[in-house]
């Protein structure tokens, strides 16, 4: 039997993680077991354990790859508004409060389709989850330094720190609200996510 490749294992441990972060944000990764991730990645279940230790090994993966995927697409957002952070700002709120991201949590920021499970899973997960949490803070608060400065005013770090905390978590709280009344009220999902558009491009 021909020995698997490096650049093969690669691939292999590649579409594992890619299953398991839409399984996850679907489902919880409580809510979805190894046998189906496997099937979903196109492998078998004994295969699982020559990339991971074990589930929480893998769900520990899919925060990081989920932040950072999600971390560059904001850092795409600032480079495409290098004279205005207000529209930049705008745009990451355009982008993150919609009923698209709403209703594809599998394609969407684990933020808000995983903040529940790293809560749940102890300490490695959360510890993931808040360096997940860090990156979009530093990059929201140096956007909103730069806003301010280019509106005229100067406030402190602290000052800013505390409006990107406030932003991100509605960002996150509009999404994870929207989707939990999405299918037995979808006027109001919908109002939910207009209402935080909105207010939180006015800020």
């Amino acid at each position: 039997m021909p020995r698997i490749t490096q650049e093969q294992k690669k691939l292999n441990r590649e579409k594992i993680v890619r299953a398991a972060s839409e399984g996850f944000k679907l489902h919880g990764i409580d809510g979805i077991g190894l046998e189906d991730l496997m099937k979903a990645a196109g492998m078998t279940h004994g295969g699982f354990y020559n990339h991971f230790s074990s589930k929480e090994d893998l769900a520990l993966e899919v925060y990081r790859q989920g932040f950072a995927d999600s971390l560059g697409a904001l850092a795409a957002i600032r480079k495409a508004h290098p004279r205005s952070a207000r529209a930049a700002v705008n745009d990451m709120v355009d982008a993150y409060v919609t009923a698209t991201h709403r209703d594809h949590p599998e394609s969407g920021c684990p933020s808000a389709a995983l903040a529940a499970d790293a809560g749940r899973h102890g300490p490695p997960a959360q510890a993931e989850y808040r360096q997940g949490l860090d990156g979009y803070l530093s990059a929201i608060t140096e956007m909103v330094l730069d806003r301010a400065r280019q509106a005229g005013t100067e406030p402190t770090a602290a000052e800013a720190r505390e409006q990107a905390v406030a932003l991100f978590t509605q960002m996150v709280g509009a999404l994870v609200i929207s989707r939990a009344v999405a299918e037995a009220d979808p006027t109001l999902s919908d109002e939910v996510l207009t209402a935080n558009r909105r207010q939180l491009k006015q800020k």
